[in-house]
C-alpha cells in the first residue's frame, strides 16, 4: 500500500501562483511513476502531468503545458506541482495519484486506470 497526501491547495487570483506537493509513504518512493489529476465540479477527473519514476520523463496535458511543471524528490518521498499563470478554468480538487512501475525509468503514465494508488486531493480556486 501506498500512501498519498496532498497539499499546498488555496484560493488564488488569476495570474498567480500555487506549488501543490504530495507526500507520499508506506512503499519505495522510486518504483513509482506519479501523476497529477483534477476534477472539477460536474466534469471527469482528467490528467494533468506525469513524471517517471527516475524523473527523467515528464509529460503534460496540453492545457498546462508551459505553466505547470512537475517535478519529485525521491529522498523525500514528495512530488510537486508548480502551477504558474493559473486561470479560472484551473479551478477544481487536483489529486496525486501513484503507478507501480516494474521496468522503464522513463515512462509517464497518462491514463487515470493505469494507476494504483491516490490521495484524497486538494482544492483549488482561482478567481478572475
Amino acid at each position: 500500500q501506498v500512501q498519498l497526501v496532498e497539499s499546498g491547495g488555496g484560493l488564488v487570483q488569476a495570474g498567480d501562483s500555487l506549488r501543490l506537493s504530495c507526500a507520499a509513504s508506506g512503499r519505495t518512493f522510486s518504483n513509482y511513476a506519479m501523476g497529477w489529476f483534477r476534477q472539477a465540479p460536474g466534469k471527469e477527473r482528467e490528467f494533468v502531468a506525469a513524471i517517471s519514476r527516475s524523473a527523467r520523463g515528464t509529460f503534460y496535458a496540453d492545457s498546462v503545458k508551459g505553466r505547470f511543471t512537475i517535478s519529485r524528490d525521491n529522498a523525500k518521498n514528495t512530488v510537486y506541482l508548480q502551477m504558474n499563470s493559473l486561470i479560472p478554468e484551473d479551478t477544481a480538487v487536483y489529486y496525486c495519484a501513484a503507478d507501480r512501475q516494474y521496468g522503464s525509468t522513463w515512462y509517464t503514465p497518462s491514463i487515470k486506470d493505469e494507476y494504483n494508488y491516490w490521495g484524497q486531493g486538494t482544492q483549488v480556486t482561482v478567481s478572475s
